[in-house]
């Protein structure tokens, strides 16, 4: 006999049944002008190459430069703790030429790197690689108008998954999100073709000997006021196709599977298809990590 879902469980708060995937629309699309097609602007401006001919604030180049946040930067600069040119600078809102000026962090002279991290909530039918041989749309091809920087997504999701997908040129922090040894969470919103008992969620919990190892959810329950067919399972393990291969081998099959949450990062206020750049203090966090 099968056991209610419980109503009452803290983990899964914030989940809503899925949708039926609709036709992603285009990302920032204006509307179209009077006699001619619309011009794709983003809403919001995206972090674009750096012009080194033209002056940053100080905080600005080096929160670029991948020391800290702007705001971490200002603490610095107000405790003397930057050169400019040789100089001790203390001026808060201070500009500086990248080109020209050479600024000095614990001895050490700071180059601005431009680095850029985009939230994307992936559709169905995306491929998560910079390019594909078949011509088929990639997470590259969806956040074009993003940013003109060389960006890679951090990790990957299937064709057939969606949800959130981390996007950045900052080769080392992905790394750091990707490798198992840090147990950055990932959240997935699973439903399957039938009923999830109690018994295969013990499972779960316990671990699922797969071909490549064992398995082992962090976290699994059903989803508040959701059906018994619909599951929560968080994981830091970064396999491929791991979430699906651990429900597969209990002798479920997925019919839709949904990333909500990366680390702190989630998916409020991002509708399907859209993307966002994180803020200086998600940056941060995740670094800190």
């Amino acid at each position: 006999m099968k056991k209610k879902p419980n109503k009452k469980s803290p983990f899964w708060t914030d989940a809503k049944k899925p949708k039926r995937p609709r036709k992603p629309k285009p990302t920032f699309e204006a509307p179209a002008k009077k006699g001619g097609k619309g011009k794709k602007e983003p809403e919001s401006g995206p972090s674009s190459l750096p012009n080194e001919r033209e002056e940053v604030r100080l905080n600005r180049f080096i929160a670029q430069s991948g020391v800290c946040s702007r705001r971490e930067a200002d603490a610095l600069i107000a405790a003397g703790k930057i050169k400019v040119n040789g100089k001790v600078v203390t001026e808060l809102g201070m500009k500086v030429l990248p080109i020209r000026d050479t600024v000095i962090y614990n001895g050490k002279s700071l180059r601005a790197e431009n680095f850029v991290y985009i939230l994307y909530n992936k559709p169905k039918n995306v491929i998560s690689t910079t390019s594909d041989p078949e011509g088929r749309k990639t997470v590259i091809d969806s956040i074009e108008l993003a940013t003109r920087a060389r960006v890679f997504p951090v990790g990957r999701l299937d064709r057939n998954t969606t949800g959130l997908l981390l996007l950045t040129n900052d080769g080392k922090l992905a790394k750091k999100l990707t490798h198992p040894s840090h147990n950055i969470r990932k959240l997935y919103h699973v439903r399957l073709h039938k009923d999830v008992t109690e018994e295969d969620l013990g499972k779960l919990r316990q671990g699922i000997e797969l071909e490549d190892g064992l398995a082992k959810a962090d976290k699994v329950d059903f989803v508040r006021d959701g059906n018994p067919n619909e599951v929560g399972i968080e994981i830091h393990i970064g396999r491929n196709r791991i979430v699906r291969r651990m429900f597969e081998a209990l002798g479920y099959s997925v019919e839709t599977l949904d990333r909500v949450m990366i680390a702190h990062l989630t998916k409020r206020k991002l509708s399907r298809g859209r993307w966002r750049e994180l803020t200086d203090k998600e940056v941060s966090f995740l670094k800190m990590m």
